[in-house]
């Protein structure tokens, strides 16, 4: 079999193209050139194959936000260059492998959002660390909550309760951002986003 990483890379461009209920062990097998056999030693059943891909693609997204601490001193600036990564995660919840994810393997979909939302926490919990330390962030609200309240809104466009007709993807994840930036700065930290703004408007 090749090598793992591509291996996961492209059974993930399979399942994101053909659905996760879709795409059966026998279509992998046949797109390898390898049989189902060979394709079970490694992998019990499709379930554990969906878990892996999702873990992969989940550990992509964090090691590139995690990269914008070495490269990005500013926590403000630091959240709104991770804006990307948070807008492609939430928008692949869109994709017809996760909408046939969310239906047919409920259980799978829980425990790898639980789990997105548990490292993605830890993240924002050392951006709020540094914010405070560097007086842009208030030191007056629950970090960990805070942390968790921006995963919920951030992946929160496609839910039935909100009526997204008059609002595109992604103008409501800038105005989610800017909702959460606003709540946690100090006046410096207002200021500063201020300043972005008008030299945006340049």
């Amino acid at each position: 079999m090749i090598e793992e990483n591509k291996f996961i890379e492209k059974v993930a461009r399979l399942f994101e193209e053909n659905g996760a209920k879709s795409l059966t062990m026998d279509d992998i097998a046949k797109e390898f050139g390898i049989s189902k056999r060979t394709l079970y030693k490694d992998y019990k059943n499709k379930e554990e194959l969906l878990g892996e891909v999702l873990t992969y693609r989940l550990g992509r997204v964090l090691e590139r936000m995690k990269n914008l601490e070495n490269k990005i001193d500013n926590p403000i600036d630091r959240m709104l260059s991770r804006d990307k990564e948070i807008k492609n995660a939430s928008s692949s919840n869109r994709t017809i492998m996760l909408r046939q994810l969310t239906k047919y393997y409920p259980q799978i979909f829980s425990r790898h959002m639980k789990d997105f939302s548990e490292k993605f926490s830890l993240i924002l919990l050392e951006n709020i660390k540094k914010g405070r330390e560097q007086g842009y962030y208030r030191k007056d609200f629950d970090a960990q909550f805070y942390s968790k309240l921006f995963f919920q809104l951030a992946m929160s466009y496609n839910t039935p309760y909100l009526d997204t007709s008059n609002i595109s993807h992604y103008e409501y994840q800038t105005e989610g951002l800017r909702f959460y930036l606003y709540a946690i700065t100090t006046q410096k930290g207002r200021e500063y986003l201020e300043a972005l703004k008008e030299n945006n408007r340049d």
